[in-house]
This record gives structure tokens, C-alpha cells and sequence, in this order.
């Protein structure tokens, strides 16, 4: 058998963005490497064929080092158009592959680069999102360094541009103002184009300001449909008795901490309806097809994929695990997905929407040989009753039997996430990582998060670390109840909300002996004012720093106002460039603790945003994960 090490983990591959040709025989997706050594992420992009018994492996279609990404298919399934920086890292132009010749053709040339491209069903028209090129004036001022930043002024903004394959000439039409566009899609008979924008490109206002409209390819004319829902996107078309229908994937009004919808919108009436109000689950794509539109819903542990009929959604298939992904013909005869198993990573799979599901890569052969820790799904109550799950993940080669263990729990991010029963391996505090060096891993789904529809998911708003805290805790209380976990040997960790949830549980009560905080929050107020969510964090603490003179409920629910309480040994993580939640909030945890003389550990990734990338830094989190529970929990 295969020992688990640091580098499988890091130097793995998964495939992402799978993209199913309307003919349905072949299948386009990219190779994503999990960590890098540069600063850029060289993706690769990869072409499997989808028949049954082809004999021919998933091949590369292009060479090179280069970030490739967005495989969309032309309408006779005849070419696959991507973005590639090869010819400028950082700089993405449109590239076409045909089928017929394999030849990889450039076709743009933007000297802004490209965010994002949709093939029309007009052969000749190619739509783009670009950023307007830089003018003379532009390089002028970077190059004398006269670049004060005036906020609101220059912001880049993508906006709607047209290729015509002709000519190779890149059009601007003059519609929508000056919004930023964030996605596109055709109608299926060729129609117009549903276009969302936003007011700008930063997360914390632009995603709180969606507006909705129509582009006519052939006219160049645009119409507003005006605001829709927060985050609103996954737009997709469908014909019905009452003509046509556009729908899309929101937050729940009125507050941003919600589970989200499917929002409906008849075009001929202008009526709006939540199509998913009430489901004990939560949308989280959607999909045009030229029929009715497929959903995948988040449904607790696992993931139902449903037809979304006149009368709501119906069922075709309930699917262990997350898929995630999803692409169809343009019949719905046949799907692809992301799908894993509990003990091997994500792959694409293909079948009809009901299934079966048949697996069609296999990017993580090294994995097959090793032994991982028997994983399980768990049900359980709140203090108050309510139904909750999580998975528990034993040490590798013992049963519930051999314990008691020491257990370290690991609350998942967001607080909009969730825990699927799929392998749990990665850089980031991977439930398999530590099961295979001997510890038991609780991954609660406290409310708050994805997979119990919306009331689930507001639960938490304003009021974070509250019964989300005691739902965790009632996990642990059994785990320890049934001899699973040492009550003497209790640790906690987590990135992001997860760090939240760690710092906040250790100024709550003394029973851990050891804590890791990943990018994690330690003041909600100062979040709220210089994280790039803004607002979506005030959802979650309640207020902000301008809501008064306080006292503000924000400091209620703020681990810093609890740190004379930590007894508990902190193991601090944090990338420095974090824009999503700044270093300020470690540092900040790291002073009070200094300051109350709590023993702690305090790490800088350099280049590092919420997420750490760079190989070394990915190996660095994997073994002082491990070292500082060992110091901690083990004899």
C-alpha cells in the first residue's frame, strides 16, 4: 500500500469545467494543477471521447505552458473555442480548436485580455467580456508613475464586445452604460442574449446591484429588465405556454446571509416567482437546455439533479456526494458532471440525467493503493431538535470500536458551504491528512450553511457563532458519548468561516487542547470595512462600525472581545495578501494573544490570498497542521 504524503497532495491534478459537445460524442475540460511553483497556474486543456468502448485516452489538445480556462463548443460541435495566455501570461486571448485538423488557431489579440467568451449560434459571431484596452494616455501615466487611483473613476469594467470570425474586427455595442457585464447566455432558438451586469466589479457592491437585460446579436439593440437578486447568475432560458422564460440562481431576499433560489421570469408578463421557496434543499446550478432547465440541488450530504417543470422541480436522480460542473446537450438526453467517491477525488462522469453515472478520467491513479480513514455520514440533534449532519472520518485501518481518539473538528467555510460525502483530501485542513496520521475528524454542517434550504442558511444571520456553535458542539458531545473521541484530547480547526469558528470556540470554552486558525475572522466590524465582501459580513455579524457608537452587535459575536477567555493553544495561518478576509484580522488575534500571554503560533504566507497556492506554503500548512496536533494532543 501507498503511505500518504505531503506530495500527493500537492501535486495533484483535477479536471474542471467539463464542457459536453452538443452532438454529445466528445468532451472538452481542464486540467488544473492543485498547487504551483510560479505565479501563474498553468492549466492544461484536455479532449475525451464519450462513447462506450472508444478505445482512445483523454488527450491534451494544445502545448505549451499557458493558463487555459472556459472551453465553450460551437454550435455543430465542430470546434472548441477557450482563453489562453500563452502569447502574454496574464493577458487571456480566444483560441479556437477545430475537431477535423486539430489545429489551435488565436483569434484575438486585446491587449486587456479577455474574462470571458460565448460562442453565438450565428457561426460567424463570437461574444466577448473585455476590459476597454489601455490608450496612450494610460501607458503615459503608469510609465511616470502619475497613476493616482480615484475611486469610481477608470474602474475596470468587462463590457459586451462581438467578434466576428469574418473579419476578425472586435465591435463595442453601446449598451448598458457603463455596468460591468458578469455573464451571458443565448436564447436556444438563436434568439437573444440574457445578459446580467453589475454597477462595478468589486464583491462587496457589485453583486448587491444585478440587473438584468436582453442583447440582440443582429440589432445591436439592448433592453433593460432592471434589478434582480442578489449574486444573481446560472442564467437559462426555457420555452413555455406563456412564451419564453429566463431563470436564474439567487440569495434569498431580504438579507445576504440566505440560502439561495431558482428565480423565474416571465418575459411576456414581467412576472417573478421564487420557483424553489420551501424545498428543505438549496440550487446551486442551473442549466438550459432546449427543453426544460436541469438543477442540481444541494441536498444535505448528497446532490439531487432535478427537471425544473411548470409545476417545480422534479427528481431525476439523487447522486452521493457533490456533483459539481454540470454540462448537457442541448436535448437533456445526456449530462456530464464532477463527481467523486469517499475515497477518490473528483472526476468527470457521464450518463443520462437519471443515471447511471459512468466515469470517464481518472487524474488521481497515485491514490488508488492508499489506505484512507474509513469515512461515515452522521445524524444528529441540536440542543433545540433540529436535524443536522456531518461526516466523521476515522483514523486510517481502526474501526469505532478502537477508540476512544483524539478528535480534531473541522467547521467548513462560507458559512454558506457544506460537507459532501466525497474523499476529503486537499492542502487545507484535509479530514484524510489527519486521519491517516492516526486522528478522528468530526466535519459538522452547523445551520448556516448549504444543503437544508434557506431558513436553514439565514439562521445565522446577525448571529454568528451563536447556535451555529452549539450545533457543533452537540456533534462532539456525541461522538464522545458513543467512545469515539477522547474528551481529553479534543482539537479544532478551520479556514475562513471554519477559522472563525475556531477562534471564536476557543473563547467559549477551555475543552480543546490545541486550535488552528486559517484566514480566519477575529472582528466582524473591522471585516465588514475593509474585506472585499462589505456587507456580506455585516450580514453575518449584524452591524458595522458606522452603525453608532455602540456598543454594536457585531462585538458580540467577534472572537477578539473574547480573548482574555483563550487558554487554548492557537496555531495562526493567514496568506498576506488576503483581500476576502485581510491579514489585519490575524494579526489582530495574534496581538491580543501576545498581549494576554496565551501560547500561539503566528504564520505569513507571502504572496498569498485566501486561498494558499504556491507549493511549498501548500507542503508548509499539511506538516504544521500535523506537528502542532501531535505537540498537542498526542501521549
Amino acid at each position: 500500500m501507498t503511505s500518504l504524503t505531503g506530495e500527493l497532495v500537492v501535486d495533484a491534478h483535477a479536471p474542471q469545467a467539463p464542457a459536453l459537445a452538443p452532438d454529445g460524442r466528445r468532451l472538452c475540460y481542464v486540467l488544473t494543477p492543485t498547487s504551483r511553483t510560479g505565479d501563474h497556474l498553468d492549466t492544461e486543456l484536455w479532449l475525451a471521447e464519450t462513447d462506450v468502448g472508444t478505445a482512445a485516452a483523454p488527450r491534451r489538445l494544445t502545448t505549451g505552458t499557458a493558463t487555459e480556462s472556459q472551453p465553450r463548443w460551437s454550435p455543430d460541435s465542430a470546434a472548441v473555442f477557450f482563453l489562453s495566455d500563452q502569447a502574454q501570461r496574464g493577458t487571456p486571448q480566444l483560441h479556437r480548436f477545430t475537431v477535423a485538423d486539430g489545429t489551435v488557431t488565436t483569434l484575438t489579440g486585446w491587449r486587456a485580455g479577455l474574462t470571458g467568451h460565448l460562442p453565438l449560434t450565428d457561426p460567424n459571431l463570437i461574444a466577448l467580456l473585455a476590459e476597454p484596452e489601455p490608450t496612450e494616455e494610460d501607458a503615459r501615466r503608469a510609465q511616470d508613475r502619475d497613476d493616482a487611483i480615484v475611486v469610481g473613476e477608470r474602474e475596470a469594467r468587462a463590457r459586451l464586445r462581438l467578434l466576428d470570425l469574418r473579419t476578425g474586427q472586435v465591435t463595442t455595442p453601446e449598451v448598458f452604460a457603463d455596468r460591468h457585464v458578469v455573464e451571458l447566455r443565448q436564447r436556444p432558438d438563436g434568439g437573444p442574449l440574457a445578459v446580467l451586469t453589475q454597477s462595478g466589479a468589486d464583491n462587496d457592491y457589485g453583486p448587491r446591484t444585478v440587473e438584468l437585460h436582453l442583447f440582440d446579436p443582429v440589432t445591436g439593440a439592448g433592453e433593460d429588465l432592471g434589478p434582480v437578486e442578489a449574486t444573481a447568475g446560472s442564467l437559462a432560458w426555457w420555452l413555455a405556454d406563456d412564451g419564453w422564460h429566463l431563470g436564474y440562481v439567487a440569495l434569498t431576499p431580504p438579507v445576504l446571509q440566505a440560502g439561495t433560489a431558482v428565480f423565474d421570469l416571465a418575459l411576456d408578463t414581467r412576472v417573478r416567482r421564487n420557483r424553489t421557496a420551501g424545498l428543505p434543499m438549496c440550487p446551486a446550478e442551473l442549466h438550459q437546455t432546449d427543453a426544460a432547465p436541469l438543477v442540481l440541488f444541494a441536498d444535505g450530504l448528497d446532490t439531487t439533479l432535478a427537471r425544473l417543470d411548470p409545476d417545480g422541480p422534479v427528481a431525476l436522480a439523487r447522486h452521493p456526494g457533490r456533483l459539481d460542473g454540470l454540462t448537457a446537450t442541448p436535448a437533456g438526453d445526456r449530462i456530464a458532471v464532477l463527481a467523486g467517491t469517499r475515497y477518490q477525488p473528483a472526476n468527470v462522469h457521464i450518463g443520462p440525467p437519471a443515471g447511471p453515472l459512468r466515469r470517464l478520467t481518472d487524474t488521481r491513479p497515485e491514490l488508488h493503493d492508499v489506505t484512507f480513514g474509513t469515512q461515515q455520514p452522521l445524524s444528529y440533534r441540536a440542543a433545540d431538535g433540529l436535524d443536522l449532519d456531518g461526516l466523521l472520518v476515522l483514523p486510517a485501518g481502526k474501526t469505532a470500536s478502537d477508540g476512544p481518539f483524539p478528535l480534531v473538528t473541522v467547521p467548513h467555510g462560507g458559512p454558506y458551504g457544506r460537507y459532501t460525502d466525497n474523499c476529503q483530501l486537499s492542502w487545507a485542513l484535509s479530514a484524510q491528512w489527519l486521519a491517516t496520521a492516526g486522528y478522528a475528524v468530526f466535519l459538522p454542517n452547523p445551520r448556516g450553511g448549504e444543503g437544508h434550504g434557506h431558513e436553514f442558511a439565514a439562521g445565522v444571520a446577525g448571529r454568528v457563532g451563536q447556535e451555529e456553535w452549539t450545533d457543533v458542539e452537540s456533534g462532539i458531545d456525541l461522538l464522545i458519548a458513543e467512545g469515539v473521541a477522547d474528551p481529553d484530547r479534543l482539537g479544532i480547526a478551520g479556514w475562513s468561516h471554519g477559522g472563525f469558528m475556531a477562534a471564536w470556540a476557543v473563547g467559549q470554552t477551555g475543552r480543546f487542547r490545541a486550535a488552528l486558525v486559517g484566514a480566519g475572522i477575529a472582528d466582524w466590524g473591522m471585516l465588514v470595512a475593509t474585506g472585499e465582501y462589505g456587507q456580506f459580513e455585516a450580514a453575518l455579524g449584524g452591524s458595522s462600525g458606522w452603525s453608532g457608537t455602540g456598543p454594536h452587535p457585531h462585538d458580540a459575536v467577534s472572537p477578539i472581545s473574547f480573548a482574555a477567555r483563550i487558554r487554548t493553544p492557537v496555531l495562526i495561518l493567514h496568506g498576506a495578501e488576503d483581500t476576502n478576509v485581510p491579514i489585519s484580522q490575524a494579526e489582530y488575534l495574534h496581538r491580543a494573544l501576545r498581549h494576554f500571554g496565551a501560547e500561539h503560533e503566528y504564520v505569513i504566507y507571502p504572496r498569498e490570498n485566501h486561498s494558499i497556492r504556491e507549493r511549498n506554503h501548500q507542503l508548509d500548512v499539511l506538516r504544521r497542521t500535523r506537528a502542532w496536533f501531535d505537540r498537542w494532543l498526542q501521549p
